[in-house]
């Protein structure tokens, strides 16, 4: 017995003393990175990169090992998955898709043209890369795995940094920002869903356990639009507010994230999918009626949390092992990810009619992964979907796009020249009230 709690309190002081050492590391990395120009996630996620192998690992004393032991990693990737979760319940809650009316045929040809190249493109590294992938770390004896979900990574742009990204640019009215913010939003869309899919497909050990997975999660989604949505209407809409005040409406959200990411991690999917799922079927408008601050106390407990999920991150990659094969899979995998994002953002919207920076702008846009890259690279990784030298690879892919977005930017769109941007060729429902104003009032005159 005493042994049993000596230990215990051995791990319990470790745990503690590592978030210590992640939540410092990431608030400085975090305003090193905003000094930068960069969005503060991307600091502290290289932070929590740096905390492990890459780093603290190279250092004398074994450093990364004395921080986070191994007894001690399972009850921090505890609190990982935990703010992970979290995160995902706002990333569904913020989720607006009312932007997208009457955006015409240019958001859903770009949007569907800088999935299907990117998707393409990965899926073909995969198999080329798949020899060199070790094979002792995947869960099925096929290339097929990889090549789906490589294809579905490739393709991702990572909606929460890009709209970071646009806000500290002061673009959240211009008409470039709301299209490229549309398209992400189609895209995360898009990819969430065949990332569904493929989690579906891999997890599932024959055609029942499918059924059971699909059959599940449809009955799941039902319920969120059917039932629990209007349900949550009733108690936080005015007349009948029975869910009033931050800590009654916190009481309901923050047990149905965790119960739909059980739900979803029960069937056979990541819990992500069940806090997004959930976070999405929350009825906005009335619960910012009932309590504005409660999404933000939720979402204020995930950015808590989510350093060390970027510490667990940290703690799978190393860039010592990539070796030769690995460096040429860098450069391979970086060239085609800002390739697929570049031609097929960049080439279809010069097609209908855009201008040439314009065009480039947007491709630059979406070729933003970050954060929600090492989302679902975390959980291919999980599934036995990719090794972890192809996991370190698609790391580095994430933060060179995400990092050399801004210094782009400024390249195409000097501060100065932010309201310039050409609108003749953007459909209305892109741009803002006052600019439709300007454009009805000039037409007017003329």
């Amino acid at each position: 017995m005493e042994a049993a709690a000596g230990s215990t309190e051995a791990v319990t002081g470790s745990v503690l003393l590592g978030l210590a050492v992640i939540t410092v590391a990431a608030f400085t990395f975090g305003r090193l990175a905003l000094k930068l120009r960069q969005p503060a996630v991307m600091g502290e996620i290289v932070a929590g990169i740096l905390l492990g192998p890459t780093l603290l690992g190279l250092l004398p004393g074994d450093l990364t090992e004395r921080l986070f032991p191994e007894d001690a990693r399972p009850h921090l990737q505890v609190l990982a998955q935990l703010g992970l979760v979290l995160f995902m319940f706002g990333v569904g809650y913020r989720l607006d898709l009312t932007h997208l009316r009457g955006t015409g045929p240019l958001v859903v040809s770009v949007s569907l043209s800088s999935v299907v190249l990117p998707f393409a493109l990965g899926s073909g590294l995969a198999v080329l890369f798949y020899p060199w992938m070790d094979r002792s770390e995947l869960a099925g004896s096929g290339a097929m795995g990889p090549a789906l979900f490589l294809g579905t990574a490739m393709s991702i742009t990572a909606f929460p940094v890009l709209a970071r990204i646009i806000y500290d640019r002061g673009m959240t009215q211009e008409p470039m920002g709301a299209l490229s913010l549309a398209c992400a939003a189609i895209q995360d869309v898009l990819a969430w869903c065949v990332l569904a899919g493929v989690v579906l497909a891999v997890n599932a050990g024959g055609s029942m356990a499918l059924a059971r997975m699909v059959i599940g999660s449809v009955l799941l989604v039902v319920a969120l639009l059917y039932l629990v949505r209007p349900a949550l209407t009733r108690l936080t809409g005015p007349g009948r507010r029975q869910l009033k005040g931050t800590p009654a409406l916190l009481a309901v959200l923050v047990p149905g994230t965790l119960i739909c990411a059980w739900l979803t991690n029960t069937l056979g999917l990541h819990p992500i999918f069940g806090a997004f799922a959930f976070g999405a079927a929350v009825p906005r408008k009335s619960v910012e009626e009932a309590a504005s601050d409660a999404p933000l106390r939720i979402e204020q407990m995930s950015l808590l949390l989510l350093p060390a999920f970027f510490t667990m991150t940290g703690l799978s990659v190393g860039f010592s092992e990539l070796g030769a094969q690995g460096a040429v899979m860098v450069v391979c995998v970086f060239f085609a990810a800002c390739a697929g994002k570049f031609i097929g953002a960049t080439g279809v919207a010069w097609l209908h009619g855009l201008c040439r920076r314009d065009s480039l702008l947007l491709g630059v846009l979406l070729n933003t992964r970050g954060l929600t890259e090492l989302i679902i690279l975390n959980v291919g990784l999980e599934l036995g979907l990719i090794d972890t030298r192809m996991f370190t690879v698609m790391v580095i892919m994430a933060l060179a796009t995400t990092f050399m977005t801004g210094p782009l930017l400024e390249r195409l769109m000097p501060r100065s020249s932010s309201s310039d941007i050409v609108t003749a060729q953007l459909p209305p429902g892109l741009m803002s009230p006052g600019r439709r104003r300007s454009r009805s009032g000039h037409g007017q005159a003329g």
